[in-house]
């Protein structure tokens, strides 16, 4: 399964500008800003989708969702553990 899930920036710009680093329960990576018109400011949070960052949502919508997906159980747990796993660079 492949989900969108929504992660917090924490720094834009890692090393290139069109990076960010976010996090998503607990997890860390980058991630691609280039889908998005501009790019998001730290504490902002962004839908994302095999390593891209699809578009800007707000922290109340971010949290519901993360609710949500972690009610998945085992197919949450395992998104993570392919986020945790794989690498933009």
């Amino acid at each position: 399964m492949c989900l969108a899930i929504p992660g917090e920036v924490i720094e834009v710009g890692v090393g290139r500008p069109e990076l960010a680093k976010v996090e998503v329960s607990g997890v860390r990576r980058t991630v691609n800003l280039g889908l998005l018109a501009e790019p998001p400011e730290p504490g902002a949070w962004v839908l994302i989708h095999v390593g891209f960052a699809l578009s800007v949502i707000d922290e109340a919508e971010a949290r519901a969702t993360l609710a949500l997906l972690e009610d998945l159980g085992q197919a949450y747990e395992d998104e993570l553990a392919a986020m945790a796993g794989s690498t933009i660079e």
